[in-house]
């Protein structure tokens, strides 16, 4: 049988194990899902497309979250995370971080409005899908986002005791604020707009297939239609795979930051603080998956589009090096 203090240690090593080994897989994992994607999104065929510009810009803005963010992670399975003792790099971090992660959740949100507009029946709606407003729509993200966490450079300092990390908010107003912040600006409002958003887009292509339908049934070849069908199948599932992703990789780290900040003045025993660190911990680790997957699933998982330019581009690449 374990007894409690056995039960602390034994999860303070899970925790120190998944920094170590799991933060790097998962850094790996994403740094290399969002090169690959800025590559792919970075070919002619794709970066006049403002839905394509707001993927790859989403995936710069992953990968700057996932280098500051789960670089510590790593170090601090080695008991090397300076951010934990350090104020100047403590701040800079976390800002860095919920900043980043919150211009990538917004892009993408921004590239569900983009595809609701090229998809409604009415002209002027769909000539709001353009290049020019994808890069407006970015720069007013980077500003909103980067104003929204100036309470981290107050709020946020080292040496913090009897909290999932050392480097947190400094009293409970600030962690409430902060929470609030992450749970509605950076999850909840991007997650409801992309689900909102993304039904009225099917709804719109289902609209759009009926009216040609109607008006030219027989005219209408089985290669038309059956185009039609391919790709109103295509977006719902993307669309539902990304919401479905995106929820279960986020809302676990928005709930437990909730709790940690409600009971931070409760009495818990040793056996609780360690659970409780150790269940941050996991959440904290799925986030990073959230920033690392959108490779996977626009590229691998989307399209044809985005499979065949990623096949070219590997081709193109493969061809080089064997000339050298």
């Amino acid at each position: 049988m374990f007894n409690d203090d056995s039960v602390v240690l034994l999860l303070t090593e899970l925790s120190k194990q998944s920094n170590r080994y799991l933060s790097i897989f998962i850094l790996l994992f994403g740094t290399i899902g969002n090169l690959l994607n800025c590559l792919v999104l970075s070919q002619p065929s794709l970066r006049t497309n403002p839905c394509a510009f707001l993927f790859l810009a989403s995936s710069i803005a992953n990968m700057i979250s996932l280098i500051f963010g789960l670089s510590t992670r790593i170090l601090a399975g080695w008991n090397l995370d300076l951010t934990s003792t350090n104020s100047i790099l403590c701040k800079s971090r976390v800002y860095i971080m919920f900043v980043s992660r919150t211009i990538a959740f917004w892009l993408i949100a921004l590239a569900t409005i983009d595809r609701w507009c090229s998809s409604c029946i009415q002209h002027q709606r769909r000539r709001m899908s353009s290049l020019r407003n994808a890069h407006r729509g970015t720069f007013i993200i980077v500003i909103l986002s980067s104003l929204f966490y100036c309470q981290v450079i107050y709020c946020y300092e080292s040496n913090i005791l009897q909290i999932p990390l050392a480097c947190y908010g400094r009293n409970r107003f600030c962690r409430f604020l902060t929470d609030f912040t992450y749970a509605i600006i950076t999850v909840l409002c991007p997650i409801m707009i992309m689900s909102i958003l993304g039904i009225l887009t099917i709804i719109n292509i289902r609209q759009t297939y009926a009216i040609i339908r109607h008006r030219g049934t027989l005219s209408m070849t089985r290669t038309q239609r059956e185009r039609w069908k391919k790709i109103d199948r295509y977006l719902r599932h993307v669309l539902f795979r990304q919401i479905i992703l995106q929820m279960i990789f986020t809302l676990p780290q928005v709930i437990e930051k909730l709790y940690t900040t409600i009971t931070i003045h409760q009495m818990k025993s040793p056996i609780q603080i360690a659970m409780d660190r150790f269940i941050y911990n996991c959440v904290l680790l799925l986030t990073y998956v959230a920033s690392g997957m959108p490779f996977y699933i626009y590229t691998l998982s989307g399209g044809s589009i985005f499979r065949t330019t990623f096949v070219n581009l590997v081709r193109r690449c493969s061809n080089q090096f064997s000339c050298i």
